[in-house]
């Protein structure tokens, strides 16, 4: 299973909006339209990528790079995480966690921080598997969870 994060561009933007989650996951995370339109608000700072395995596109994710942020806790996001409801419980998500670790490293992150409701139980569990641990902090109704480098 080869994962690799390709640059979110006009070229594969039609495709990554065809992938949906399953309807009860909704509630936990903004469609990749919504999410596109909040790359395109946030362009300095959010990093858009279509999640592709041996060639195909099977899902997508988004960071939040903030260098100049003054708390450096705090500059390096997991804003979105998400895999087509066709393709999930085969270890995409896992595979792509992984591949999306990697790039944070290759960046000169000195952590990851992300945010989910505490009833995001499968999200919870593969976060916590990967080595995210709980901060204690709140971000509005949302668990924070940090891995650090």
């Amino acid at each position: 299973m080869i994962i690799e994060l390709k640059e979110l561009t006009d070229e594969n933007l039609e495709e990554c909006l065809k992938l949906k989650v399953a309807k009860d996951q909704e509630q936990y995370i903004a469609s990749n339209e919504d999410s596109w339109k909040t790359a395109k608000e946030n362009e300095n700072i959010a990093r858009p990528f279509a999640i592709y395995c041996d060639g195909k596109m099977v899902g997508f994710t988004m960071f939040a790079f903030d260098e100049d942020y003054e708390d450096p806790n705090d500059r390096y996001w997991l804003w979105r995480l998400m895999i087509d409801e066709s393709l999930q419980g085969k270890g995409y998500g896992t595979a792509a966690m992984k591949t999306i670790i990697q790039y944070f490293k290759d960046n000169g992150a000195n952590n990851i921080r992300l945010s989910t409701k505490e009833t995001n139980t499968n999200a919870l569990s593969m976060y916590r598997k990967v080595g995210f641990r709980d901060t204690g902090e709140m971000n509005e109704e949302e668990l924070v969870l940090q891995l650090d480098f």
